[in-house]
């Protein structure tokens, strides 16, 4: 009897994870600001700070993002996160990821971007995030409008 018990409880683990959306809610993603942060003759590197929202009543760990940033409807370039962050419970966290563009990809917003215009962004890839009971990826899109920080 005690081994059907350990079966259940290992089989009640590895189920767990799967289970994971009936217990949470997904956190959002929304593109807060720009900062370019170096600009030569060949690229330009930026630092964007993505607010992450996490409703849920206990903390997550946003263990990993891969995203792809368009600016006026131009693709821009892709990145990483390159550390985990926890995310508090019902609140929302900055985090700060960077980017590596070339002069090719900005060819259509250069002169908004150096003098300041709103710009038109889309930012899209998918999360890697840990709860209590487990991990899971999920993917997001998110447009809306931004100026680069100074």
């Amino acid at each position: 009897m005690k081994a059907l018990g350990k079966i259940i409880f290992v089989g009640l683990l590895l189920l767990l994870p799967s289970c994971l959306s009936w217990f949470w809610e997904k956190p959002t993603f929304t593109l807060k600001e720009i900062a370019l942060t170096r600009f030569s003759l060949k690229e330009m590197n930026f630092l964007f700070g993505i607010e992450v929202q996490n409703p849920n009543n206990f903390d997550l760990r946003l263990r990993g993002l891969d995203y792809v940033v368009y600016l006026n409807d131009q693709e821009v370039g892709r990145g990483q996160l390159e550390k985990e962050v926890r995310i508090s419970k019902s609140s929302s966290t900055l985090v700060q990821v960077p980017l590596n563009a070339d002069f090719k990809s900005l060819s259509g917003f250069l002169g908004p971007i150096l003098s300041n215009q709103d710009l038109r962004y889309k930012i899209e890839g998918a999360a890697i995030v840990k709860a209590i009971l487990g991990s899971a990826t999920i993917p997001f899109s998110k447009t809306g409008v931004v100026k680069l920080k100074k």
